[in-house]
């Protein structure tokens, strides 16, 4: 649980919010610092990689200032996770529900499998594949080598956090193959079709399709991954997720809303939010999407607070819940 732990803090970004901006990584003397030669000496002791290669990879990696940026300074809704707003315009318009449709119809058989084998809503593993790639169509084009090395050794809020992920990043480039140099993803060093950082691809990565890889750019291997995660972070099949309701004005200002912490239904109901949908938990979180002229307000049940251990956002959590909705 710890890995998900910190997966909660790097809220894993969507590809809407993956291009990279006006401003390339440029050149930086990472082995100029002694954090940095710290690190090698750890990697080659510890880990018994060749000094040599870990010179090289250093040698090699940019400073990334549109990564660092997003991890700087005080924390800002569109840096690091998106509005209510751009969710809805990338990957809930209906030419994303479209394509939502026919990858569940493509990709039938692997959902089905997948759903019984762990016990979760194939409509579900759609809708995450659907907000972290657009169904494979997106998987980030920041170097992860440059954005990691950049976050790992100057200073931001996640900086523990991103140093150990560099760590991982050499781990799972050793154990895959893969030329470190070459990988790209998210700004947060996140790879492939479900956006894993590299500790998480370590534990969850699977060869779901057979083909004796795992890989992250597989749409197959990354249904088993999510269906994995799913499983392993208790969602019960066939049980509610969330209900909309209605509530007398356009801007909520009752209680606090949060997928962090529950209130009794009957709480809720006496403050006047009517539930549009049977409620069936004692317990809800209470939800908010704020959209330009109005807010939404649902009741999330437990099987939401899943959907947000993979992103720390009720708006995630949410785009999800909708998409599946969308393709049953």
């Amino acid at each position: 649980m710890k890995i998900i732990k910190l997966l909660l803090l790097i809220t894993l970004i969507p590809f809407l919010l993956m291009a990279n901006d006006d401003r390339p990584p440029i050149p930086y003397d990472f082995l100029a610092k002694k954090e940095v030669q710290n690190f090698i000496n750890m990697m080659v002791k510890k880990h018994h990689f060749k000094r040599s290669y870990m010179t090289s990879v250093l040698k090699n990696a940019k400073l990334d200032r549109d990564t660092l940026d997003r991890y700087t300074g005080r924390y800002k809704v569109g840096t690091t996770n998106g509005t209510w707003e751009r969710y809805k315009a990338h990957v809930l318009d209906p030419v994303s529900l479209k394509k939502a449709k026919k990858f569940k119809k493509k990709y039938y058989k692997t959902l089905l499998r997948a759903s019984k084998e762990y016990g979760v809503d194939m409509d579900y593993m759609v809708g995450f594949i659907g907000v972290e790639s657009k169904f494979g169509e997106y998987s980030g084009d920041y170097r992860v080598l440059d954005a990691l090395a950049t976050l790992a050794f100057h200073k931001n809020r996640m900086k523990k956090f991103f140093k150990s992920e560099f760590k991982h990043l050499f781990l799972m480039a050793r154990e895959q193959g893969y030329d470190i140099t070459k990988l790209q993803g998210s700004f947060a060093g996140a790879v492939g079709m479900v956006q894993q950082v590299p500790s998480v691809f370590r534990k969850y990565g699977m060869d779901y399709n057979r083909d004796g890889v795992k890989d992250p750019w597989s749409l197959e291997d990354s249904i088993g991954i999510i269906a994995r995660f799913m499983h392993k972070n208790g969602w019960r099949k066939d049980a509610l997720v969330a209900v909309p309701t209605e509530f007398k004005g356009k801007r909520y200002k009752g209680f606090k809303t949060s997928h962090r912490r529950t209130l009794p239904l009957t709480t809720i109901l006496k403050h006047g939010i009517k539930p549009l949908k049977r409620f069936n938990e004692s317990k809800a979180f209470l939800l908010r999407n704020r959209n330009i002229t109005h807010d939404d307000i649902w009741l999330g049940a437990r099987n939401f607070k899943v959907l947000t251990r993979y992103n720390n956002s009720t708006s995630y959590g949410m785009a999800i819940h909708l998409i599946a909705q969308a393709v049953k």
